[in-house]
């Protein structure tokens, strides 16, 4: 975009007094990426939420009750559009168990934070400067899966919005469900409208719309799979589609998924896939939802934990948190297709990529 830096912002595992949180410059002409910033003071910021329109941005973190039990964190920062740097807000605590992912609603009121190992999901307010404020609800899910290691209790593990800003959907991993809300602002309460049961031992950990709202596909964590549905934008409800699978026929290894997401024109799905080491790519039938394998690509690394496609779709940038490197792929739009750039940098534990322009 003319006259305007794409930054890659970027969470990881991290002690509170090492780095965690990144800030990089990325050169669209040739896939590099260049550390701009790194910052000490969050244990375990491995997932981020950015707000361009308010320039800033929020990053889960790990704090401790006084009898030295985890509990969650967040922490906003403003956002220097001219230099990319970071400037602390305020810290403020979530839930009281350690966090895996944070959403903003689209009113910028309220983040809703993930606790994997808590079972529960928390809405936290946000003050009128953008700072974290009081947690003002909590949803605490019950029961559990088939699978007798991965499924014992709920395990929530990410939150979207509808495109439309309506409905709130919550994957549970734990649970093999999506549960589906609005948000009272008068009440300041998340209502639940659905529950999605889907197929047993799937594990639903992220969740992507296509950009005009019609489909919605959630990738299944412990069985390897992308489950696509329609999407009623008038009574929010998902309808089942179809489930493929992200990896390709004959393999036989270990296999969990992690990021899921739809190029902005919605033609393409892209999902990643944690011991094939690959991202998959499918076409999206546009009249059905249905999707057409077209390749899986190899993420130069290994456990793509996270990976996020660049603002216009040219490139693609994978976190590989078991080799401590995030690479660049450029992203034939055209095609679908992901080409490797030659371009990858060393950083410790990379869980989350977040690119935006300023």
């Amino acid at each position: 975009m003319n006259g305007q830096t794409l930054y890659i912002f970027a969470g990881s595992y991290a002690e509170s007094e090492n780095s965690g949180l990144y800030v990089y410059r990325f050169d669209e002409t040739t896939g590099k990426l260049s550390l701009a910033h790194e910052y000490t003071g969050l244990k375990n910021p491995t997932f981020l939420n950015v707000d361009p329109a308010n320039r800033r941005l929020y990053a889960i973190s790990e704090a401790a009750d006084p009898q030295g039990n985890k509990t969650g964190e967040a922490a906003a920062f403003a956002i220097d559009p001219s230099t990319g740097a970071l400037n602390l807000l305020n810290k403020a605590p979530t839930v009281n168990a350690p966090t895996c992912h944070i959403q903003r609603d689209p009113r910028d009121q309220y983040l809703i934070a993930a606790s994997y190992h808590g079972g529960m999901i928390g809405l936290v307010a946000l003050t009128a400067d953008g700072q974290v404020g009081e947690l003002v609800d909590v949803k605490q899910f019950e029961g559990s899966g088939p699978h007798p290691e991965r499924q014992d209790q709920p395990h929530p593990h990410s939150s979207f919005f509808s495109p439309d800003g309506n409905y709130l959907f919550v994957q549970d991993l734990g649970l093999d469900r999506i549960s589906s809300y609005t948000l009272d602002p008068a009440a300041r309460t998340l209502e639940l409208r659905q529950e999605i049961n889907l197929h047993p031992g799937a594990g639903p950990r992220h969740l992507a719309f296509r950009p005009d709202g019609r489909y919605a596909y959630v990738i299944n964590e412990i069985d390897s799979t992308i489950t696509a549905f329609t999407y009623e934008a008038k009574s929010g409800p998902l309808s089942m589609v179809e489930t493929v699978s992200t990896l390709p026929d004959g393999f036989q290894g270990e296999n969990s998924c992690a990021e899921i997401a739809v190029s902005e024109d919605g033609r393409f799905l892209y999902g990643s896939n944690r011991g094939h080491d690959s991202i998959v790519v499918y076409a999206i039938n546009e009249e059905t939802g249905r999707l057409t394998l077209v390749e899986h690509t190899d993420v130069q690394g290994a456990h793509p934990r996270h990976f996020a496609l660049t603002p216009g779709g040219r490139y693609l940038i994978a976190a590989n948190r078991d080799t401590n490197n995030i690479a660049t792929f450029r992203v034939d739009r055209e095609s679908g297709k992901l080409q490797y750039t030659g371009c990858s940098i060393e950083v410790s534990k990379p869980v989350c990529v977040q690119p935006f322009y300023f």
